[in-house]
């Protein structure tokens, strides 16, 4: 399948940042082959700037976040409408620290997700332990009831219709890296899941993006296990030449 490399720039890049990015990406962007896929999600607030700056790139647009109604009086939230109006063609949903900071739960995921979905955006569910729970050995009971739970009741036709990350709590700007091993054990679970929920011909061909301090010199490694169809990744993607050499993980970025 083909993977994807997701930046997600989080709370960072001003207008005058985003557009340094894209003039000193741009230059080397020219050399990313095409049997993979790249998203950028930035600010809500600058989706527009980085769509209108990379015009026509081969670079998808995507959001970092949406509420699942098309309008209303939800003060501050953006709508699916809104998202796709402004370029996107991706949207993360349950990032870990949005279900941290503002009390996301599996529900409020599913809800966006099914949203996310009937309008033609391309949701990029995550899921995710903290250190805590892995240590009490809880993380692939956890995993599960993320999934399931923010599954439930959706269907697809289309695999890449959908992605999911998994972004374990305690490697997300800590420096630490899940061991491939240790990654795949947790894709290949969520896999099964997939594959329960939506039949082999769909469950095995929906990516799942591993995310959690991805660097250039990591990510290679990451990109070998099985179910690792990918990356999400955070502060790494934010200097235009770490992130195309992490989306050029089979070669080092060295062309």
């Amino acid at each position: 399948m083909k993977p994807l490399m997701a930046a997600n720039w989080k709370l960072n890049k001003t207008k005058e940042e985003i557009e340094q990015f894209v003039e000193e990406f741009s230059v080397i962007a020219r050399y990313i082959p095409g049997d993979r896929d790249v998203m950028i999600a930035p600010v809500s607030l600058y989706i527009d700037f980085l769509a209108e700056k990379l015009n026509k790139s081969m670079v998808g647009i995507g959001a970092q976040n949406m509420y699942w109604e098309e309008q209303g009086a939800f003060t501050g939230e953006l709508s699916p409408v809104m998202i796709k109006n402004s370029g996107c063609s991706y949207v993360i949903i349950g990032h870990s620290e949005r279900r941290q900071y503002f009390c996301e739960t599996n529900e409020s995921v599913n809800k966006k997700v099914k949203s996310a979905l009937n309008h033609d955006l391309i949701p990029i569910m995550c899921c995710g332990e903290t250190l805590e729970q892995r240590e009490s050995g809880e993380t692939i009971s956890f995993i599960t009831q993320q999934v399931k739970e923010g599954l439930a009741d959706i269907k697809i036709k289309e695999p890449e219709k959908l992605v999911l990350a998994y972004e374990p709590i305690w490697a997300i700007g800590t420096g630490k890296t899940a061991t491939p091993q240790l990654a795949q054990e947790v894709h290949g679970n969520i896999r099964k899941i997939l594959i329960e929920l939506f039949g082999a011909d769909i469950g095995n061909e929906i990516r799942i993006l591993y995310g959690g301090s991805v660097k250039p010199n990591n990510v290679h490694s990451l990109m070998e296990m099985d179910d690792i169809n990918g990356a999400l990744v955070g502060g790494a993607s934010l200097d235009p030449v770490s992130f195309y050499k992490i989306i050029r993980y089979d070669s080092g970025g060295n062309e």
